[in-house]
């Protein structure tokens, strides 16, 4: 029993519920996580200014001030004096990138730090609070809540009570890139700001905002993305030892916001979305920038982005469906080129970024799985054209015509084919004692054994006409040796009849017979008709002359002409069957009975066997 295949609506249906499933599962996975980073640091890149606010100065410690400093760590009393330098320029805030945890082993250079920093109540020194766990590395995040740290490690007891509180800890991502900043967290000894807020909290800068940030998705309260606005020298960075040695006017500082961090390389890095090797003193510095520009990314509300997954994956089924394949592809492309121009702008004109790549992704899917689809479809429709039309014409001919995605032209080309006229005597009589559907019958199962053996010899059935056939050999493909197979195939429906006529004349006692014509020569063979109705076919008087010898056939006879014999005589065994003067020609046409088969051609031999 044949199994029943499923509609096309059915697996369309089916279909599009396992695209829908797998776009929710990419959605809800993170698997895009990469690339959703790869285009938000395409969009901070691309809208960098790389002109920091002009308060900012970075002091680093860089090599050359270790080289004439001394090997790191330096005696305290050397940032007493840097800060009595900041100072008499009039500083506005000075901030340590620097860990001061732990007394050293000059209690009298510590003392001397720690009366500089009483003597000011501009200075910040950091503060590292605890948030991984106790006996492992881990940090819990909640969303929506405090980032809570267990305990916090601060600057010794002789120069925490004289300075301002800020941590320095990190916001990590999975990736180990730092795109956001913890601007407050909670821990048991009250709420430490960032460097960066804290240093704009102390110039007197309007930070009521960043106090009360939206809370990210699945992000902790008070993390803030950073808007990386500048590379590490666009800062105005200054070397620590010249400051020291005065090479640097005081008035520089004038009203400025200091940090001091370590610029050498190999020391105190981190990867960002702009640089893979940031010291993180500009990470500070680029922080605090961002509020003294009062500037706030937010991210587009997720509904939003998943409505816009949505309507993208329908346009694709549309656009799939609805269109032809390279006009569907590009017209997805250019939705996809404009939604990755789109979100661009808007991030440059608003700083409100759109995660765009699920969108992207679920189009991408939704073609991918609808064009399949599709092109499983089309397959099997050009395979049912092909087999239904191979019943009438040539297959080779039905595959040319659907795989050309051009429209039917009419018009012919002059080419040598080989043209079979068939013709069945006694058809007459015979239908006069069947029924219709009996003479249908007979006619089938007769055009049957013809249809089979012409088109098992390469030939292309033209068209049936009543009892009589007009078979094609060479066209619309080339056939080597063509001349042969129209021979073969004639021998073979005669062949072939011996037992049809045997059984019609025991049942009905009637005599049928076939008689077969056979010409080669130059024909005008294509497409030949009206715009309405294209037939494809061969005209030309070798065309009648092959019709004409199929009229001088005796029952059951197959006569070929001259050219035809001469093509073919090494193949099969022929008599001489006279000469008949033919409607229109001058000269009688010399006529030749086929007998038998004596052999084949070497390419005949080749295309049995598959040789090329």
């Amino acid at each position: 029993m044949k199994k029943k295949e499923m509609s096309k609506s059915t697996v369309l249906f089916i279909g599009n519920a396992i695209i829908i499933l797998l776009g929710i599962v990419i959605l809800a996975s993170g698997w895009l996580k990469v690339l959703s980073n790869e285009i938000y640091m395409w969009n901070l890149k691309g809208t960098m200014s790389q002109q920091p606010h002009e308060d900012i100065v970075v002091i680093g410690i860089d090599e050359q001030s270790i080289k004439e400093v001394g090997p790191y760590p330096w005696d305290r009393k050397v940032y007493a004096q840097l800060i009595q330098k900041l100072e008499q320029g009039g500083a506005k805030v000075i901030a340590f990138d620097i860990e001061l945890y732990t007394e050293s082993d000059k209690p009298e250079s510590d003392q001397a730090l720690a009366e500089e920093l009483a003597k000011h109540k501009n200075i910040i020194l950091p503060s590292h609070a605890l948030v991984e766990g106790e006996f492992n590395r881990s940090t819990t995040v909640r969303a929506g809540e405090w980032m809570e740290a267990r305990g916090v490690q601060q600057p010794i007891p002789i120069f925490k009570d004289s300075v301002h509180r800020a941590h320095i800890n990190a916001t990590f991502d999975t990736d180990g890139v730092v795109r956001s900043n913890w601007l407050q967290i909670h821990t048991p000894e009250g709420l430490f700001p960032s460097m960066g807020l804290a240093m704009a909290q102390l110039a007197g800068a309007n930070v009521d905002r960043y106090l009360n940030l939206p809370v990210l998705k699945d992000r902790p309260k008070s993390e803030m993305l950073i808007r990386w606005d500048a590379k590490e020298f666009d800062f105005e960075t200054i070397p620590f030892n010249n400051v020291l040695q005065g090479k640097v006017p005081p008035a520089t500082f004038k009203d400025r916001l200091i940090l001091v961090g370590y610029v050498a390389p190999g020391s105190d890095e981190g990867i960002t979305p702009i640089e893979n090797h940031m010291h993180m003193v500009y990470a500070h510095a680029n922080i605090l920038n961002q509020i003294l520009k009062d500037q706030v990314i937010a991210r587009v509300n997720g509904l939003l982005e998943l409505a816009l997954a949505v309507v993208v994956a329908l346009f694709a089924v549309i656009a799939t469906w609805r269109l032809r394949a390279t006009s569907g592809a590009l017209l997805l492309l250019g939705l996809m080129i404009a939604l990755l121009a789109g979100q661009y702008f808007l991030f440059s004109s608003s700083l409100q970024y759109m995660d765009v790549v699920g969108a992207l992704a679920c189009g991408l899917l939704a073609y991918l799985g609808n064009i399949s689809m599709k092109t499983y479809f089309e397959t099997k429709q050009k395979n049912y054209i092909t087999k239904q039309f191979g019943r009438y014409i040539s297959p080779d001919l039905v595959k040319e015509i659907a795989t050309s995605e051009q429209e039917i032209k009419l018009g012919g080309i002059s080419k040598e084919l080989t043209v079979l006229f068939l013709d069945v005597r006694g058809f007459t009589p015979l239908s006069e004692r069947l029924e219709p559907e009996e003479v249908v019958d007979f006619l089938n199962m007769m055009f049957n054994l013809i249809t089979e053996r012409a088109l098992a010899n390469h030939g292309t059935i033209d068209k049936f006409i009543g009892d009589a056939a007009m078979i094609l050999y060479n066209a619309p493909l080339d056939v080597p040796d063509h001349p042969y197979y129209a021979v073969k195939t004639a021998f073979e429906i005669q062949k072939g009849m011996e037992k049809v006529r045997a059984d019609v004349l025991e049942k009905y006692g009637v005599t049928i017979a076939v008689g077969i014509g056979i010409n080669t020569g130059k024909m005008v063979v294509g497409n030949i008709g009206s715009y309405l109705r294209v037939d494809y076919t061969a005209i030309g008087d070798n065309v009648n002359t092959a019709a004409r010898i199929e009229s001088n056939t005796q029952p059951n006879q197959v006569l070929v002409s001259e050219a035809t014999y001469e093509l073919t005589k090494a193949y099969f065994e022929y008599n001489f069957a006279g000469e008949k003067l033919m409607k229109g020609k001058s000269v009688p046409l010399k006529l030749y009975e086929v007998l038998g088969i004596r052999g084949a051609p070497a390419s005949a031999a080749e295309r049995k066997t598959g040789v090329s």
